[in-house]
């Protein structure tokens, strides 16, 4: 998912989410058959997922619905007509719009307080850290702010809302079948590959979602539930709206060699232009933190700024869905299609910094696109180059800026396949996506998602399970018979009490009985120290240690770092009370047997 939370206060708010214990009230929606069914069986499973799948296509039909509405009442448009196509916007309703959602939104956060506190995590970090569990509370508070932020014109898109609603539902249904930890991930990756296939109507892209940027792996048990639930979503969204980005496949020829050079480019171009996209977000909302006070009031003057851009240039408003054509428009100048780029990055970016909730998937679609025109059209004025294919560029763009965004690429790959219906563009769209995926990785690190986790001090980098490491901590890992000794103890002394053979280590404490470092008895006894000597002079790590709530994620880097075989655990770093001691061997093995579990679930139930 490419949202994650706007302001420093809501960022201050959001922490990890602990992991809420199934009630049984959970358990008894479903008679015991039907949860043995889905713990025990693959079509079990399956099953489910379609249930989740045509559940999600209902809801971002309906969510869909209601922003075209909210957009057709606040601004005044024709029935079915996008506010990102519209010529004529009246001003001050423009700015009482987005200014209003502003408000609106200010107090509904105001209001929130610290109720969600703990509670605000989206798929990503659910399936990372917490087994697939979704605070359902949490969920809805960040889907009406995705709501209202949409509604009101801000520019920013809906799939934060899509994606969090419909992997809230997986995860709440999950746990009433009482799904096993593996299970649930793989269920809240349907409800994100539901929702993103909806969304696009787009199945083969929102399975991709699914695997790539929600579950973070591809397994045979995990393919037929995921692609199900993207299939279901798909179907029944196409009943109610229409989410093709594109009104027909613009097509084109199959691409030759000396297209290569033109990939080349546009994936550099893209890989600059989404660090630049993400790291202006950033910027934008530590500036309205330092200047704009009180916080109610940024993102009023955020939408202000936002309706002045829509003003200008509409297609900057929203999520830039609708004005997606304009891209592949024959007739569109290349210096209009620049501006409203632009724009649109400056509208996203301080509608985001701001406060306004939202995501970057359908900006980063809609300003790939136009990035692939503008290229197109430029090498149509330079003689001496081979002349690129609009269409073509137009798709390869739209899919490598959203892969640098989304961090998905065979999800974009599949967009630009379902779009076009072109094998070559599809091949060069892989290419592009693929160089993009590798440039942004090396040179920044992260997707826009995983980007604003590392902004609020999280460590997560991507879906994958790592929730199971922070559980494993050093208080449980750690032996409690740990032998100590006084560091002014001198060495004779020390080796009557501690023969040959007597023990391996022994943790040394100073005067105030704080640890003072470990002693290895092969070292007493092999020392050319003076007997008289206090053993302190034989002491290794003083100051290295563990505290019983460190992971053994963290131990294992410690152990690497300063090369031991043995730590002190110590009560905490400022009294370094000595409550016991870890091993590296120990603690290599236990990793090992959880590693070796986790990795069993891919291919076995």
């Amino acid at each position: 998912m490419t949202d994650a939370p706007q302001t420093s206060e809501s960022a201050a708010a959001i922490v990890a989410e602990r992991p809420v214990a199934p009630t049984q009230a959970f358990g008894r929606l479903f008679p015991p058959a039907i949860r043995a069914f889905v713990r025990t069986s693959e079509l079990g499973l399956a099953v489910v997922a379609l249930v989740i799948g045509l559940v999600s296509g209902l809801l971002v039909s309906g969510m869909s619905l209601f922003s075209q509405f909210a957009h057709e009442i606040l601004f005044g448009l024709p029935r079915g007509q996008h506010l990102s196509l519209s010529v004529d916007l009246d001003p001050w309703r423009t700015v009482a719009a987005i200014a209003g959602g502003g408000l609106a939104l200010a107090m509904l956060t105001r209001w929130a307080g610290t109720r969600f506190r703990g509670r605000l995590a989206d798929a990503i970090e659910a399936n990372a850290l917490h087994g697939g569990r979704l605070s359902v509370g949490g969920s809805l508070f960040i889907t009406v702010q995705t709501m209202i932020s949409n509604g009101c014109g801000a520019s920013v898109g809906l799939e934060a809302a899509y994606t969090q609603i419909c992997s809230a539902f997986s995860s709440v249904f999950g746990r009433a079948l009482g799904a096993r930890r593996n299970d649930m991930r793989v269920l809240v990756a349907c409800g994100a590959a539901g929702a993103i296939a909806a969304a696009f109507h787009a199945p083969l892209a929102g399975s991709f979602y699914g695997f790539e940027v929600v579950l973070g792996s591809y397994s045979v048990v995990s393919l037929v539930p995921i692609v199900g639930s993207a299939v279901a979503a798909s179907m029944v969204a196409g009943v109610f709206v229409d989410h093709r980005l594109l009104a027909s496949a613009p097509g084109a020829e199959h691409l030759g060699h000396g297209e290569l050079l033109h990939m080349l480019v546009v994936a550099l171009i893209c890989s600059a232009v989404s660090v630049g996209l993400m790291s202006s977000v950033a910027a934008s909302e530590r500036l309205f933190n330092a200047v704009v006070k009180p916080a109610w009031l940024r993102p009023v003057l955020g939408g202000a700024m936002v309706a002045g851009i829509g003003l200008v240039a509409p297609a900057a408003l929203s999520s830039g869905h609708g004005a997606l054509p304009i891209a592949v428009a024959p007739d569109a100048p290349l210096a209009a299609l620049l501006a409203i780029s632009v724009l649109k990055a400056g509208a996203a970016s301080i509608s985001l910094g701001s406060g306004f909730r939202g995501g970057l998937f359908f900006a980063s679609l809609f300003l790939g696109a136009l990035i692939g025109r503008c290229y197109a059209d430029a090498t149509a004025m330079i003689p001496i180059l081979p002349h690129a294919n609009v269409n073509a560029m137009a798709l390869v763009g739209m899919a490598g800026l959203a892969t640098g965004i989304v961090g998905a690429p065979f999800a974009m790959t599949c967009l630009a396949l379902e779009m076009s219906g072109d094998f070559g563009v599809t091949l060069s769209a892989l290419i592009v996506s693929a160089i993009v995926s590798l440039v942004v990785r090396e040179t920044f690190g992260y997707s826009f998602a995983t980007w604003r986790f590392h902004l609020r001090g999280e460590t997560i980098r991507g879906p994958h399970d790592i929730g199971w490491e922070r559980d494993l901590r050093v208080a449980r890992l750690m032996r409690h018979d740990v032998r100590t000794m006084r560091a002014d103890t001198q060495i004779d002394e020390a080796r009557a009490l501690l023969p040959v053979g007597s023990t391996k280590d022994v943790m040394l404490l100073d005067s105030q009985g704080r640890y003072a470092g470990s002693l290895l008895v092969s070292d007493l006894h092999s020392t050319t120290e003076e007997a008289t000597a206090p053993v302190s002079a034989l002491a290794h790590m003083q100051t290295t240690f563990l505290t019983p709530g460190e992971s053994i994620r963290h131990a294992l880097d410690l152990f690497s770092e300063s090369e031991a075989d043995v730590l002190a655990v110590v009560s905490d770093p400022v009294q370094r009370k000595v409550i016991g001691q870890l091993s590296e061997a120990h603690a290599l093995r236990r990793y090992g047997e959880e590693l070796e579990r986790r990795n069993r679930a891919f291919v076995e139930r």
